[in-house]
């Protein structure tokens, strides 16, 4: 199994690999989890993993920098190829970043990302909270019990999504999605390489989604 992880310029490759290396190696799987800008690699793997950390506008325009990512991209998931994106690599599945700017995104999941409102709690949302879903709601969730903590870093959320769209949400101030998936396209909002037990779980069920 081949596994790209996406290098646009973003934070978090190393510790994204490492920890998809490591479920990797509890599933005992032959996977070659590999870091990289190249577009054909990406359009071959097996499995894409988009991390993204910093303003959308700029992951956007970071990625767009990347001579034929978006592409590679697009062509490997629309053929069927799981994808996750993680904080903002999954914010760039919706339809419009409002951070900034009004900047475009993939389009694979309804909604805008905005600003959260967040209740006049303080932002960026920054830490630990707990995760919310019915369990047995998707193959991602599997092992997880709600409940389950996870590590977030934003300030921005998808708004105006669809909620069939939406696996689990998390509460800053109100419900904020917390996880989406659509086909065989997914993303966490939260870090899934900073939340130790419960991320490394999420991303072995990802090594072995069949979607």
């Amino acid at each position: 199994m081949k596994v790209a992880v996406v290098d646009y310029g973003s934070g978090n490759l190393a510790s994204a690999s490492r920890a998809l290396a490591l479920a990797a190696e509890r599933l005992g799987l032959n996977a070659e989890v590999k870091i990289t800008a190249d577009p054909d690699w990406v359009a071959k793997a097996d499995r894409i993993v988009l991390p993204g950390q910093g303003a959308f506008a700029d992951c956007s325009a970071g990625l767009a920098a990347v001579s034929g990512m978006y592409d590679a991209i697009e062509t490997a998931t629309a053929r069927g190829n799981p994808f996750l994106g993680i904080c903002v690599g999954m914010q760039l599945m919706a339809q419009r970043g409002l951070e900034h700017a009004v900047t475009p995104g993939f389009g694979w999941i309804a909604g805008d990302v905005a600003e959260m409102p967040a209740a006049g709690l303080r932002l960026p949302q920054m830490g630990w909270n707990g995760l919310d879903f019915e369990p047995g709601a998707h193959k991602l969730l599997g092992g997880l019990m709600p409940g389950d903590h996870a590590y977030f870093v934003h300030s921005y959320a998808l708004t105006g999504g669809n909620p069939a769209e939406t696996i689990a949400t998390t509460e800053y101030g109100g419900p904020v999605v917390a996880f989406v998936a659509s086909g065989n396209r997914a993303g966490t909002q939260f870090h899934v390489e900073k939340s130790q037990e419960v991320g490394i779980r999420i991303l072995m069920n990802f090594l072995e989604w069949a979607p």
